[in-house]
């Protein structure tokens, strides 16, 4: 994790203090449970709760612990000892390291889960707000990069508004996917732990059981969740890299926000780069990085290895602190973007009416022509509009074949703008509801 590309609220999550808080929640709440089952006195468990929820855990003395020991949990649960006395020895009955380890670790990716999906609210509430703001602003689409046929930047922006409605069920799926609760010994078989224990457990940190775990949760289960958040940047990336090609001098139709005092090169002082969305883009790539050692991850030996204990270590905190800030970023970005609707029209209008030789093609066939001798008619017009030779309804209004098949006023009527627009309602409608 490095602290330029992280806020404090996900951070928190991954902090050694918040580990080991969990791990006491979850000792403290099966020792809970044992009591009631009688398997442990109560006045245990009671005085784990006592003490321990007062506590606050030394890390350095953990730490401390741990190089002696070479192992965390135990490190943890002697440290715990030393605050709870002797009624420690009814902590972690039947249980081992891993039932501490993956639940503590569900509680802290649907926290993160939270977290991102408060995150995709936000971003959908800038690019809603946007996209009316702008919803009849002409503009150009584009494919291949090139000039193809007119839409709205409003539209434009509707398109990553639905797409980032997805990547919340996404994200909200990838929440449920990984929110269990393992508490059920060597190997999974709860030959020395009650099923009753991981119930408990699971209910007061707000997770479901699992049904059968080996003595691991299964990773396919973090692979899901790790694969939703690369889906997620990559939407951050494409929203991204719209942005940066709209930027560009040549197309200059909206721009990151550049507050009073902001530089944008060492060297040349004109320059305002579209240095957000850039770090957004590599951002994106560093969460999608994160997927394939998660992947990796699933195939485990048999009941129990930790190959995956050291890439979760990486992968877990990272993967949600970088795109938590990667979705905060390009919130700020969307709200503050500057759009020049002026811009849109004047490249709008650098074709010549190339835009709509769409409409003419299909006028021509409407009319009786062949789709080849109407392909052929607009293209050789449009090729010379394309060389500078005139507008494209000039040429056509000059092109005594085209001429014969559709008279001026029929014809100049196929380059009304208005025409490219009239569903805009209809996929407004279908994206924020009627």
């Amino acid at each position: 994790m490095i602290p330029r590309y992280a806020r404090p609220e996900m951070t928190a999550i991954w902090s050694p203090d918040t580990r080991f808080r969990i791990w006491f929640e979850i000792e403290a709440h099966a020792a809970d449970a044992l009591a009631d089952l009688g398997v442990i006195p109560k006045e245990a468990a009671a005085k784990v709760w006592d003490l321990g929820s007062k506590a606050t855990f030394n890390v350095e003395r953990i730490d401390e612990i741990e190089r002696e020991v070479k192992h965390d949990v135990i490190a943890f649960l002697t440290h715990l000892s030393e605050i709870v006395g002797p009624e420690a020895r009814f902590v972690h009955q039947g249980m081992t390291s891993s039932d501490v380890l993956d639940t503590c670790l569900s509680v802290q990716l649907t926290r993160a889960a939270d977290l991102l999906i408060a995150d995709v609210d936000a971003l959908l509430a800038a690019l809603k707000k946007r996209a009316f703001e702008y919803k009849h602003a002409v503009t150009i689409g584009r494919s291949h990069g090139i000039h193809a046929e007119p839409t709205t930047f409003g539209v434009k922006l509707a398109t990553y508004f639905a797409e980032f409605v997805r990547a919340r069920r996404r994200l909200v799926a990838a929440r449920e996917e990984v929110g269990v609760c393992a508490i059920s010994g060597a190997v999974g078989t709860f030959a020395n732990v009650d099923p009753r224990v991981e119930a408990h457990v699971a209910a007061k940190l707000g997770l479901k059981v699992e049904p059968v775990s080996t003595q691991v949760i299964p990773r396919d289960r973090h692979a899901a969740f790790f694969a939703a958040l690369g889906v997620v940047a990559s939407s951050l990336e494409r929203l991204a890299t719209e942005i940066r090609h709209l930027q560009r001098t040549e197309v200059l139709e909206a721009e990151e926000y550049f507050s009073a005092g902001q530089k944008g090169s060492s060297a040349m002082p004109h320059k305002r780069n579209p240095v957000l969305t850039e770090n957004i883009t590599g951002l994106a790539r560093m969460v999608r990085s994160y997927v394939t050692p998660a992947l990796e991850n699933v195939a485990l030996w048999h009941e129990r290895d930790i190959s995956h204990s050291s890439v979760e270590r990486y992968i877990a905190p990272d993967a949600t602190i970088t795109l938590d800030f990667a979705l905060a970023r390009a919130t700020g970005v969307v709200d503050k973007l500057l759009v020049y609707p002026e811009r849109m029209k004047e490249n709008l209008e650098r074709t010549r009416g190339l835009v709509h030789s769409q409409r003419v093609l299909l006028a021509l066939t409407q009319a009786g022509a062949s789709r080849e001798d109407s392909y052929r008619l607009v293209q050789r017009n449009a090729m010379r509009a394309w060389n500078g030779e005139g507008t494209l309804l000039d040429l056509l209004l000059a092109d005594a074949e085209v001429a014969k098949a559709l008279p001026r006023e029929k014809l100049e009527a196929l380059f009304d703008l208005e025409y490219h627009l009239k569903h805009v309602d209809t996929i407004f409608a279908r994206v924020f509801g009627d």
